[in-house]
């Protein structure tokens, strides 16, 4: 008689499998740098740092970009399966299947939305709201339609900053839309530096987010060199308007010039690396940027 051997998984596996995926669906990493960049539009609204409301900002930021993330992911889960960098996902592998999705991700916007309108203030949860919605149920779907998507996603991914702000202050003024700016300006040669390297992978989707239509060419090239250059004017607006001093806008400066000439390099190259290189900077600028307009301050 053979003997069959069934395999069963622990309590702990399950468990930490889980939070692995929910990890993955809520694009932790990318929630992390949302959460610094409201961090630091709260630090330089208020004269008195305060650790609790600090907290609930990051709590519900979190749970509102986690949400943002977790709906696109639902949105886009036939599209991930034809992708190499989103085809081991959750949805796509068959790990969470949509209503799992769903409701993960309804709870977190539902939570992460109350918590910013009732622990900190009103405008707080609208901010939230407004960058969770426009993120899935605009942004998403467009990126398959038109070039145009990445200007629209802008505009919540510059959203965070405000959020910080409106946390302490319950309103918006000059400096929270200086914020909104310098984070807005910073995501184009980004996101595009992103598109460029994974644009195969991207067409597999049928997305188009190169600013040409012509993908990879001198066209997106200089355009992503411009953006590069017009990200230096506004990184200075800080110091221009008072919000910072004199040494965040050297540093800015400076990061501003050696993100320039990465991205001078993209446009004389024409190669992924250069893209790559750029890509990579971009994730150790906007710390650096936001870090020193607060070290400023202080």
């Amino acid at each position: 008689m053979i003997s069959e051997k069934i395999h069963t998984v622990s309590p702990f596996a399950f468990l930490s499998s889980k939070a692995k995926d929910y990890i993955v669906f809520t694009k932790f990493r990318l929630a992390s740098l949302v959460l610094l960049s409201a961090l630091a539009g709260y630090w330089l609204a208020t004269p008195h740092f305060s650790w609790v409301m600090a907290g609930w900002l990051m709590l519900g930021g979190f749970l509102v970009t986690g949400a943002s993330n977790g709906f696109n992911q639902v949105i886009e889960k036939d599209l991930d399966k034809l992708m190499e960098r989103t085809k081991n996902r959750p949805l796509p592998t068959g790990r969470m299947n949509v209503t799992e999705g769903l409701i993960l991700a309804s709870i977190m916007a539902i939570s992460g939305t109350f918590i910013l309108w009732h622990f900190l203030n009103p405008l707080s949860g609208i901010l939230g709201a407004f960058a969770m919605v426009s993120y899935a149920a605009v942004y998403t779907p467009m990126k398959q339609i038109s070039p145009l998507a990445v200007y629209v996603g802008a505009i919540p991914g510059a959203i965070p900053p405000m959020i910080g702000y409106a946390a302490y202050t319950g309103e918006l003024g000059l400096e929270a839309g200086i914020l909104f700016a310098v984070q807005f300006a910073w995501q184009f040669p980004h996101f595009w530096a992103i598109a460029w390297k994974g644009d195969k992978d991207y067409q597999k989707a049928g997305f188009k987010l190169l600013p040409s239509k012509g993908g990879k060419n001198k066209s997106s090239a200089i355009q992503i060199l411009l953006s590069a250059l017009i990200l230096i004017p506004v990184s200075l607006l800080p110091t221009y308007f008072g919000i910072s001093g004199w040494i965040a806008g050297l540093v800015c400066g400076v990061t501003g010039l050696w993100f320039l000439y990465l991205a001078y390099k993209l446009y004389k190259g024409m190669d992924d690396k250069q893209a790559t290189n750029l890509m990579f900077a971009s994730f150790i600028y906007l710390p650096i940027v936001l870090l020193v307009f607060v070290i400023d301050k202080i």
